[in-house]
Formats: C-alpha cells, structure tokens, sequence
C-alpha cells in the first residue's frame, strides 16, 4: 500500500506557519525550506493529508514502510521528530488518540503550487508536450492512481511487460495526472534511436535544450534542469536497455530533481528502480452462458467494444455475442493492442467469424492504426520487434518453449530445450526471457510454474516450423512428458501437477498419434497417459488416443514379433479402452473382449497385479449388469489367483466380491460372513491407496453391500445405520466411483425398501451431481430413479404404477431392483429370468410381485396359479433367509386368505413371520403388514 496523497499531487497543505508540498516531499516555515528525513516526511504527508482523521498505527505503519515489519518504537521516533520539526508546538498539529493512533488537528488549507522563480542564468526550459491521448484509458484507473502516488516518493518507476500491453498508454497517463506537480514534463520516444549514444541528445532535445557538447551531456542537462522539477517519461528502452540504464543512473545521480518513469519490456536493472510489471486487462474465464452485462464487467471486454464502436459508428455487446467477445479477448490474453486490433476486423468477420479466425491472429490482426509505430500496425510486427532483440541463444529457447500448451516446470523447459541449449544454462535463458517479458511466471508453493501467453505461443511454434526443429522439439515435448507420467504419484500433490500437464499430455499425444509424428512413442504415451486420465475422470476423450494407439500396434503385430513391453502396453490399452467403453458407450461383448485379451496377456507376463485388476473388473462389470452366475464365477477366479498376490489389500478385496456375488445369488448369511470379515480390515492398517477414477474403494463397497444384506435378512434398522455410515464414510473419502456406485445398488434401494423416499431423493441428487460429467452409466441410473420418485404415492403407501409408464429399465440389473420398489415394473423378462435362476437375490420377490398382479385381476382362474406361485416364493425367501422377502410374501398371501375369508390360512401364513421382526416397525412393509393383521382380527 503507498501513501495516498493523490488529492494533494501539485497542490501544497498550508497549515500556521507551515507549508508542505507532497509532490515535491518539501516542508517550508516563512519560506525557508525545514529538512525532514524521509520517514517523518512520508508521516507527515500522510497525517497532513487527512485532517480531522484518526489514522491507525497499523494503518499509518503500512502507509510509511510498506509492510515491512517494523517495531511499534520506530513509528513513536518518526512522530516525535515530526513534532520536533514543527517546533514547541508540534502537539497543537498531531495529536495522539490514546488506543485509536494519530491524527492532524489543525486545519489545513490547499494551494496551488507555485512554480519557484527562475534564477537569472537558469535555461528557460521548453520540453516537448506529452502526446495526446485521443481514445479513453480503459481498465487502468488503480494502475494509473498507484503510480502517481509512487512517483511522489522514487525517482525511478520502470513500466515493464509484453508488447503491446499498453506501457506507453499508462506511462503517459501517469505523467499527465502529476504535470501539475512538475515545473516540466516531457516524452523522450527512444523507438527511432539506433545508437545509445543519442539517448541524451533526444533527452535534451525533449527538454527544449541546445547542448554544446563540449561538455558531459548528462552533466549539462543536470546543470540546465538544477532543481527544478523535472518528470522524464523515457519510452521503448528495451533495445537500447544497457545504454538506456547507464544514462538513466548517471541522470538521477546527477539531477537530484528528476524522476523518470521508463517503459520496457525488461527492466532497467539500475539502482533505485521501483519496478512495475503491468498485467494484461482482466478477461472473462472460460463460461459459455455469460450474459452481455456480466462480461462488460471485464476490462478486456469494455475495450472490445468501445474500440469496435469506433471502428463501426456505434457497436454494443449482445447476449449472443457475449461468448465470442469473451472468448476473444481471453484468446489474446487480454493484450490491449492486440484487442484494438482485433475490434477493428469486427466489420469484415462479424463476431463468431472473427473468433473463429483466430486460429490464424497474425494474419488476421493487422490494419492497426496508419499514426502508430510500425511495430504497433499488426501483431506479428509487435512480436516481430520482441524477437529481433532476443540473443541467438534466447530466440532458440523462445522457440524450444512454445512447444508448451499449458504451464510448465524450470525441469519442463530444461528438458525441451535440451539438444540446443545445455542444461545448465536453461535456467538462465528462462530467466532472460521472463525478464523480457515473454515468459509468465506463477509462484507455487517452494517452486514456479511459467508459461507462455497464447499469442507469443503462436509466434513462436510459426518460429520453430520456420526454423526445422519443430518436430525433433515436439518429440522431446513428449518424451518429457512420457516421463511426467510414468513418474507421476497418486498424492494430492501429484494430482494437482497431473492436472496441469493434461494439456501438454494431450498436445503430445495429437502429435505423435493423430498427425502420426512418432507412432512408437505415441503408443507408449498413450498407455502411460491412461493411469493419469483414470485418476483424473478424464477417461471418455482419451479413448481416440486408446483406439489408434491399438490399432498401430494391430498393425505391426501383422510385420514383426511383439515384444513384451507391447504386449504389456497393448494389455493397458485393452484394459482402459474396456473402462471407456463400458463407462461411456458400447456394448457388453466389445468390453468384455478387451478385457478377456488384456487377462490373457497378463497371465502371459506373469503380472498377476494385472490380472486381478481385470477379474475384478469382470466381476464388477457382471454384478452390475444383472449377471450374478458370472459376478460369482469372476469373484472366484480371483480368489483362486489371489494367493499369488503380494498386495496387501487381496484378503479383504476376496471376501468383499465373494460377499456380493453370493448374496446376489441368495446366499445371504455366506454373503454376510465374507462382507463382515471384508470389513475386519482396518482402514487405517492399511498402505494408503490412490483410486483411479473407475476403482471402488473395499470399505465403502463392502458397508454399502452389508447394508443391502441386513435389509433383506429382516434387520432394516441395523441396515439404515450402515447405510447412513457407509454415505458418511464415502462423503469423507470423496470418491465419487465409489460413492454412485454405493448409492445406486445399495444405499438408495435400502432407502425406498424402507419407505423413505425423503432420504432416496436426496441420493439420487448426490449420484445426479456426482456422476454428471463423467459416469454416463450412473448418471443413467440416477435419472431413472428421479423417474420413479417423481410418481404419486398413493393413500395406501404404494407408488402409482401408473405415474411410471415411462420408466424403463435398460439393464437386467436395474430391471431386478426396480420390480422390487413396485411389482408393477415386473414383466415378463424379469419373471422369466427369476424362474429360470430362481437363487437370483431377487427371485422371491419377483414371483411374488407377479402373483400380486395375477390375484388383482379379474380372472378368477388365475388365483389357484397366483396361491402356488404365492407358496413358492415363500419357501424360495426361507431358503434364501431373507425375511424381508418373506415378509412381503406372508402379507400378500395373507391379503389373498382374507379375500377368500380363509381367515385362519391367513393368520398362519402372517403371524410366525411378523413376530421375527424385532426392529423396523416404522418401515412400509411392517406397516402394511401391520394394516392385514388388524383386518384379520376386525
């Protein structure tokens, strides 16, 4: 924060007998001038400039010193001599607010400066007007504010940063805002100037004066300035900057009175230069519903406009062009000549046309102004400046950089650069080039990510084709990152810096795959790349590389012998290509291919880690599907492989799949065993695991399981509590896999089982949010479940069948676990599939469901056919144990009994199984139950 004096630039604060000019930091009593030192003067400015205000020590702390940490004494010291210098009556001026700080008590009153008079053999200064600034400076206001009240208190203020950017615009601004304040202020433009030796002659010839040249020129401008005020804006120094810096210290230390501001795209590198890197105008992020008011909020934007308004007679941004406009200038990252540019081609491409072009910016922004700099009359000529002034050495790494899509790492750019510069030296032409304004740099924690804006990125690689290394560059792009990504590490760390590097990886990958620049290297890329696009959801756009990564491999199998590390990346390919299918589209036999293929090639490799991966992936993959006999055959083929295992998770892994795929077949007290000792396994005892995206978590996995279990065994308190630990849990471990999964096949069945279609609307939202943007296969299931729950429910506590007609099943597994929530979605497929497996979990519920349906009609024949299938379904739930079933069974032959007034049949029927529940009296199935005892005994 600098001392706010902006109010009081050129103007003096006249106070008793006392007069204190800010601009030029000088205090007079009668005229003679009192010597302050620096930091009581920067108090007294500060108090002085508020007046009847009580400014904070910590306030007027950092007003004086910036930040820097300073002990409370060194502020007591700088007030006491402020007091001093105002003499005896110094307290009458600043007062000390006990608890609050300081504040100016006297009145004060503000004057124009005076110029001082002229002593006779002064030479009359006659300097050059700064030029006009004919369009308005836009989204400069607090740059422009802060470097005035910083040229009050340095000499030397350096305007550094890309071309283009709008140095000369701000540096302009700044001098007219504190003209006043200086007895001359001038413009020297040192663009024209060849030889560094004529930077003082056009500095004299600014400031109106002859020099005699018989004499040291900056000697004589010191001599003719002598202590006058004099502001220098000192233009384009970048290719004269040695020269530039020499002349600029020798001035200052020859000219106690002159402050220069300089414009570079490097700094000066002199003493007591107060650097400030301009940034490039806010530009609106990445968003396609952006509305024509919001992006006017974006300084990039309000340029756009008013500089296309110009070149139109009159534009305003609409809601259709808010997109593109914002799209635009984020392209050009926000670069104000190349935005100027960009508006004045708005007539001949329209919007979208001119958004679409500028693949090709340096063809398309041209035709700037015919009164600017040759440099500043297109974008390449700009650049074309930038680039002439580089070393050999940095112009060679300018181009080795722009290979980068994304940010990038010094070991990045060492790598790259590797065949033309020597390692050692990278850091160095890095360094040059950042100081020059070419490279970005962003602090991270204990290391910097630098990157290059899109606008020199494109020069560049223009560059690096001109130059012929463009593809021995893009080859060593990426090998490097073949190298990030075999090294990369499942912590959150590594996570963060993977996600940087996708679009290096992607770069890389369309290079050497799609344009063919190196098949061998895409194919090891691409499978490399899978582990990184796994943990990062980013698996469905990494298929195309997947696919013609396999199919070059395809191809040589049919020319040469495959060697093992093909065959192990054809194994990783086939294994993601399986996950992408089945994730995203494709059908049961084109996944399930690749993954018998990917298992085949792990066994020849003896990679059993592999190997269990893709039968666990086939179990998963059957379950899921409503495939239980093969679910069952996977989990024990991985049991069977698992010994050979040294992965301390396989013991719990076994029991968790043999608990799932068992109970999927109606073992449900075997499930249960397994699911329990799945469970035994403490988290905390084991290694911490980092899940790819398409993994499931064992705990979450195993609870959720459980949870199911425990509902259809006849426990559904004991199941809410390990459903609503396994979401906690899930919701904690923030794996969304795991979670969708959890939530879709065993958390939000529970829920509706139970009757709570509150606590399953608020999962499906979960699984909705969750699975959105990358698990279609979830996704899917969520939106069939908002399906179900949008119905009606009815008075008696059933959901209308009739509010969902247009729920439809698309897989056997969600056919099976929707025929459960309503019998009315049972039809004639899933009761064949009960009949022809009648251990499927399901099986009793189905046959129930269905003679529900047969005892509801109005064909009186069917009922003997309905009270068989009634009896069988029930002795299928008693051999299953699952009571839950059972339940169900006993209410509705109980209601079939009560039709035909076989009272005593449905008590018998009822009864024994009621009474064996000793929990879930709050539950819609005990309820209905409750609801035909009480017509029994009626």
């Amino acid at each position: 924060m600098s001392v706010q004096v902006d109010r009081a630039v050129g103007e003096r604060l006249k106070f008793g007998e006392f007069e204190l000019a800010p601009v030029a930091r000088a205090l007079w009593r009668h005229g003679e001038e009192i010597r302050l030192g620096s930091r009581a003067l920067d108090i007294l400015i500060a108090l002085a400039s508020r007046p009847g205000q009580v400014v904070s020590k910590d306030d007027l702390t950092q007003m004086v010193w910036r930040g820097a940490f300073v002990d409370e004494t060194a502020l007591r010291v700088g007030i006491s001599a402020v007091r001093k210098a105002l003499g005896n009556g110094g307290d009458r001026y600043i007062a000390t607010v006990a608890g609050r700080g300081y504040c100016f008590v006297h009145d004060v009153e503000t004057t124009t400066a005076k110029p001082a008079p002229e002593p006779p053999h002064f030479k009359r200064l006659s300097p050059q007007r700064l030029p006009a600034q004919i369009a308005r400076v836009v989204g400069r206001d607090d740059v422009i504010a802060g470097l005035a009240a910083e040229a009050t208190r340095r000499r030397l203020l350096s305007l550094v940063g890309p071309g283009g950017i709008g140095k000369t615009t701000v540096a302009i601004a700044v001098a007219d805002r504190l003209h006043a304040g200086f007895d001359a202020v001038t413009f020297v433009d040192l663009a024209p100037i060849e030889n560094g030796t004529q930077i003082a002659t056009a500095a004299a010839a600014a400031l109106g004066l002859n020099l005699r040249f018989r004499e040291d020129p900056v000697d004589e401008i010191a001599v003719s300035v002598e202590n006058r005020r004099v502001l220098i804006v000192l233009d384009n120094c970048e290719h004269l900057v040695d020269r530039a810096a020499a002349f600029v210290e020798a001035l200052l230390a020859s000219a106690q009175s002159i402050t220069i501001i300089a414009t570079s795209r490097e700094r000066l590198r002199t003493a007591g230069e107060w650097v400030h890197q301009l940034s490039p105008l806010d530009a609106p992020p990445e968003s396609s519903s952006l509305s024509a008011e919001e992006v006017r909020r974006y300084p990039a934007v309000e340029m756009f406009e008013e500089r296309a308004a110009f070149a139109l007679g009159g534009y305003q941004i609409s809601d259709t062009d808010a997109p593109y406009v914002a799209e635009i200038c984020r392209r050009l990252d926000g670069i104000a000549l190349a935005i100027e540019l960009a508006a004045g081609r708005l007539a001949g491409l329209g919007v979208q046309g001119l958004a679409s072009s500028l693949e090709d910016c340096f063809s398309i922004l041209t035709h700037g102004r015919r009164t600017a700099l040759p440099r500043h009359q297109t974008l390449r000529a700009t650049l074309d400046w930038s680039y002439r002034l580089l070393s050999p050495e940095d112009q060679a790494a300018l181009r080795c950089l722009s290979v980068f899509n994304g940010s990038f790492t010094l070991e990045d750019a060492a790598f790259v650069m590797g065949p033309l510069i020597h390692f050692g030296e990278a850091n160095d032409r890095l360094t040059s080039l950042l100081d020059k304004s070419l490279v970005v740099a962003r602090p991270e924690e204990r290391t910097f990510r630098y990157r290059l804006l899109d606008t020199t990125r494109a020069y560049g690689q223009d560059k690096l084709e001109e130059s012929g290394e463009a593809n021995p560059q893009r080859r060593r792009h990426a090998q490097r990152f073949l190298q990030v990504c075999r090294a990369s590490t499942p912590d959150e760390e590594g996570q963060s810096s993977l996600r940087q590097a996708t679009a290096d990886i992607r770069a890389a990958l369309d290079w050497s795959l799609v344009r063919g620049g190196d098949l061998i290297l895409g194919v090891d890329l691409a499978s490399a790349a899978t582990p990184v696009f796994l943990r990062l959801s980013l698996l469905r756009e990494h298929k195309k590389y997947l696919d013609l990564a396999l199919g070059h491999l395809s191809a040589s199998a049919n020319t040469a012998p495959i060697s093992e590390a093909a065959l192990r990346s054809e194994m990783a390919l086939r294994t993601a290509i399986a996950l992408a299918l089945y994730y995203t589209e494709g059908s049961e036999t084109a996944w399930e291919d690749h993954l018998q293929k990917a298992r085949v090639i792990a066994q020849k490799t003896d990679d059993t880690t592999h190997e269990l991966g893709v039968l666990r992936m086939l179990y998963g993959i059957a379950g899921n599907s409503g495939n239980y006999r093969k679910e069952l055959a996977y989990a024990e083929m991985y049991n069977a492989t698992a010994p050979a295992s040294v992965d301390a998770m396989v013991e719990s892994r076994r029991h968790r799949m043999l608990g799932r795929s068992l109970g999927d077949l109606g073992r449900l007290a075997l499930a249960r065993e397994h699911l329990e000792l799945a469970l035994r396994t403490n988290r905390g005892s084991m290694p911490r695991l980092a899940l790819n995206a398409y993994e499931i978590d064992n705990w979450i996995a195993a609870r959720a399981t459980l949870a199911r279990i425990l509902w259809l065994q006849g426990f559904p308190d004991d199941a809410k509590k390990e459903a609503d630990q396994c979401i906690a849990e899930a919701l904690q471990v923030g794996h969304e896999q795991s979670t969708c999964w959890a939530i879709a096949f065993n958390i939000c069945p529970v829920a509706i089982w139970r009757g709570d279609f509150g606590q399953a609307e608020t999962l499906v939202s979960l699984v909705l949010e969750r699975s959105q943007r990358v698990f279609e296969h979830y996704h899917e299931w969520g939106l069939l479940y908002r399906q179900f729950l949008g119905g009606a429910i009815s008075t008696s506590g059933r959901v209308d069948a009739v509010c969902h007609s247009n729920v439809k099943a698309k897989i056997p597994a969600q056919a099976d676990l929707f025929a459960t929530f309503d019998g009315t979605f049972a039809g004639l497929d899933t009761l064949a599939r009960a009949q022809a497996d009648e251990d499927i979990w399901c099986a009793p519920e189905l046959l129930r469901a269905w003679a529900y349906r047969l005892v509801s009609g109005d064909d009186k024949t069917a009922h003997s056919e309905a009270e068989a299938m009634l009896l069988h379904s029930f002795k299928l739930a008693q051999r299953q144990d699952a009571k839950a079933w059972e339940l169900r069974t006993a209410t509705t032959l109980a209601l079939f009994y009560l039709r035909s007034e076989r009272i005593r049949e449905a008590r018998a029927a009822l009864e024994p199984t009621l009474t064996q529940f000793k929990q879930g009296h709050d539950t819609r199935d005990f309820q209905a139950a409750i609801s035909v005892l009480s017509a029994l005994s009626g």
